[in-house]
């Protein structure tokens, strides 16, 4: 039966895949979305594609192939973690060319950048060394974190995490994204904001979205990977603010 409801695109952070949504696609489409969640080139089930030349690009084009394939109109865009570099370009590139097909984005205690800056622009210097050091090492690609260390994971979570995370392309660490700010600006666009215990890459996002205007912020009393252990309060989160969008 055809639903007003806007559709849902998730995009998963590094490590990831369309995967770490498990908990959440069935809530939402109970509640009356069509739900796609990307599987990033390199990642996930699409490990075996993994190569040292993936960017940024490579990636807006997996969200922009997928809102194409699937013909969706009114889309609100989901990005977690690095996915929310993702989602900026790929949304910036539909208000551009195709007004209409976007509704709203989600920033899910991810990146949000400005234009010009890349995935680890505000990052700590020791942070930046040890991911250069690890992805020469590695034949440009990130070998993922321990999931037990900084995540407020319970054991058998992270057990989980381990065993479905896979290496991400690195090539996108340094590259600047390029775009027009005010593309978005009359976007709704709600940042959720996971900081018990917080992840700090993130922490230059949580300061952005609180000083400039138009940001919804929420606040759920979890770590990094809220689609895991709090599945429930992010569904809420997410139907909210696909509610209040106007049709």
């Amino acid at each position: 039966m055809p639903t007003t409801k806007p559709p849902i695109v998730l995009v998963h952070g590094a490590w990831g895949g369309g995967w770490i949504w498990r908990r959440v696609i069935g809530p939402l489409r109970d509640a009356g979305h069509e739900v796609h969640a990307v599987t990033l080139t390199g990642d996930g089930e699409r490990a075996h594609l993994l190569r040292p030349d993936i960017d940024l690009d490579t990636h807006i084009a997996d969200v922009l192939g997928l809102i194409e394939a699937e013909e969706l109109e009114n889309a609100v865009l989901v990005g977690h973690s690095y996915g929310g570099m993702v989602i900026t370009g790929a949304g910036a590139v539909l208000q551009e060319s195709q007004p209409g097909r976007l509704a709203g984005m989600v920033y899910v205690d991810a990146m949000v950048p400005a234009p010009g800056e890349g995935w680890g622009v505000a990052h700590p210097p020791e942070i930046v060394a040890s991911r250069l050091a690890a992805a020469a090492e590695n034949d440009n690609c990130l070998p993922p974190p321990d999931p037990e260390e900084g995540f407020g994971l319970s054991e058998a979570d992270a057990a989980w995490l381990r065993r479905r995370h896979t290496p991400h392309p690195f090539g996108m660490y340094r590259q600047p994204l390029n775009y027009d700010g005010a593309l978005l600006e009359s976007l709704p666009r709600l940042f959720v904001d996971c900081n018990q215990p917080a992840y700090p890459t993130i922490a230059p996002s949580r300061q952005r979205v609180r000083s400039e205007p138009g940001w919804q912020v929420a606040e759920i009393a979890t770590g990094h990977f809220v689609m895991v252990t709090e599945p429930d309060a992010l569904v809420e989160q997410l139907l909210a603010f696909a509610a209040g969008i106007p049709e």
